[in-house]
């Protein structure tokens, strides 16, 4: 294991977190060295393998770094990015952050680590995903032009124990169509006697059932057709995959701010 990439994982006892581990523990160029907490976690001290169900690894479940891995994914909570963003970025470790919900001021903290450290700050780390933003951008660009006008809607559906909404990936989406059909609305729902739907807005919807690990729908209407470009997360392993290959990318770059696309070479 002397050769592999070692990896620290923050929010290591999360959902997204034991994944990440378990699939680390099985890549042979990847070496869990760190598991983190929060300092109020009912799992500290314990074998990030155990609760893996890996088995122990050796690798206990800490609320600080001590170690310096060459490399660090996040998928905690805002409030525990912001705290190992700071760490990284005065000790100039590279950062895979998957945290999503953040407000546009803990956004601007996290991206600072990039001025010290490489960083990627993704809504999404899915591969698919992340191919779709690719087309979705692409058809935006080419059916902005068309006399009759397009609508665009974005539906995103997530499991119940998902925190904020529209998701972070849905925001993306509509970021990228925006700025290529400039749309300057931006609503969240509907309700009551609208009136006619103008063309300057972007509608979401936010669907919360279930163990759904995420889907998304970005519907592009134009009167007589309908395109529609559509992803579905079957497990949350595509969440993982992403993260892991984005750590591999991440390790061999110097200080700044890249993402998911620089990593699959779009």
């Amino acid at each position: 294991m002397s050769d592999s990439t070692t990896i620290a994982v923050n929010g290591a006892a999360g959902r997204m977190g034991q994944r990440i581990v378990a699939l680390a523990h099985a890549d042979e160029e990847l070496q869990v060295v760190a598991a983190l907490e929060s300092a109020d976690s009912p799992h500290l001290g314990r074998d990030v393998g155990e609760l893996c169900g890996l088995g122990a690894i050796g690798v206990p479940i800490v609320s600080e770094l001590a170690l310096h891995p060459d490399v660090v994914i996040d998928f905690s909570l805002p409030a525990g990015l912001l705290a190992i963003a700071a760490v990284c970025g005065e000790r100039q470790i590279p950062l895979v952050a998957a945290t999503t919900g953040l407000t546009p001021q803990q956004r601007e903290e996290v991206l600072a680590t990039s001025q010290t450290a490489p960083l990627i700050l993704a809504p999404s780390m899915s591969l698919a995903v992340n191919v779709a933003m690719k087309l979705v951008r692409e058809a935006a660009r080419a059916l902005k032009t068309l006399p009759e006008g397009v609508d665009v809607e974005i539906i995103e559906r997530h499991h119940r124990f998902k925190e904020d909404a529209p998701s972070g990936t849905a925001l993306k989406f509509g970021e990228i169509v925006a700025a290529e059909m400039g749309q300057t609305e931006h609503r969240h729902g509907r309700h009551g006697q609208l009136g006619r739907r103008p063309q300057s807005e972007i509608g979401y919807h936010a669907l919360r059932t279930g163990d759904n690990v995420g889907e998304h729908d970005i519907v592009f209407g134009m009167l007589g057709e309908t395109l529609e470009v559509s992803v579905r997360a079957n497990t949350r392993d595509s969440y993982a995959y992403g993260a892991l290959a984005a750590a591999k990318f991440l390790v061999k770059q110097g200080a700044g701010l890249y993402t998911m696309a620089d990593v699959l070479g779009l």
